[in-house]
C-alpha cells in the first residue's frame, strides 16, 4: 500500500501522467517551472546547442548512477543482470516505466528468471522517477553521451519544493 501511495504522490507532484509511447518525438514543446514536456505531455529533456542540459536530465544522471546502474549498467547500457534501459526506453511508454519501477516486474522463461524489484517505497527512486526517465530518454535518443553532463541549468525552485515535499523535509 505504501508503495502505491508513494508512486501516486510522485505522479501527482509531477503534474499527472501521459501514457504515450516513449519512442515518440522527444522534442520539448512546453516548459513548466524548468521541467520540459513533449507534445504528448511526457517529461522530456532539453539540451542547448552548447551542450547545457536541463536540470532534470542532470538530476536523472545522478539518480540513475546512485540507484540503478548497479543492475542496469553504467549509462543505461545494461549488464548480465538486467537489460539496457537505453534500449528499453525506445519503446517503453512513460506510464509503463513508472509502473515497472514502482511495482517491479518478473520475467520467467525456460532459460532464465529476471526480476526487477519494486522501488515504489524507496524515496531515493520515487522522488526522482521523472528525472531518471528524462535521463534515460535522452540516452535512448543519443542526446547525451556516456559521461556526466558537463553543464546544466540551475535547479528550479519548483524542483526543490517538490523534492522537499516528497522526501518529507519541513523547510
Amino acid at each position: 500500500m505504501i508503495c502505491l501511495l508513494t508512486a501516486a504522490a510522485v505522479m501527482l507532484a509531477a503534474g499527472g501522467i501521459a501514457f504515450a509511447d516513449g519512442s515518440g518525438d522527444p522534442a520539448a514543446v512546453k516548459s513548466e517551472n524548468g521541467k520540459y514536456f513533449d507534445k504528448d505531455g511526457n517529461p522530456t529533456y532539453k539540451i542547448q546547442q552548447d551542450g547545457t542540459v536541463d536540470w532534470y536530465t542532470y538530476s536523472g544522471y545522478r539518480r540513475y548512477h546512485s540507484e540503478c546502474h548497479v543492475c542496469h549498467g553504467p549509462d543505461g547500457m545494461g549488464s548480465s543482470y538486467a537489460p539496457a534501459l537505453k534500449d528499453s526506453l525506445k519503446t517503453m511508454s512513460y506510464g509503463e516505466f513508472l509502473a515497472t519501477v514502482a511495482s517491479g516486474r518478473k520475467n520467467v522463461n525456460t532459460a532464465q528468471e529476471n526480476v526487477m524489484p519494486a522501488f515504489g517505497n524507496n524515496p531515493n527512486v520515487t522522488c526522482y522517477l521523472d528525472d531518471i526517465y528524462v535521463y534515460l530518454r535522452a540516452r535512448a535518443n543519443d542526446a547525451v553521451g556516456r559521461v556526466r553532463p558537463a553543464k546544466h541549468e540551475d535547479k528550479p525552485p519548483a524542483f526543490t519544493k517538490a523534492e522537499d515535499s516528497c522526501m518529507g523535509n519541513k523547510n
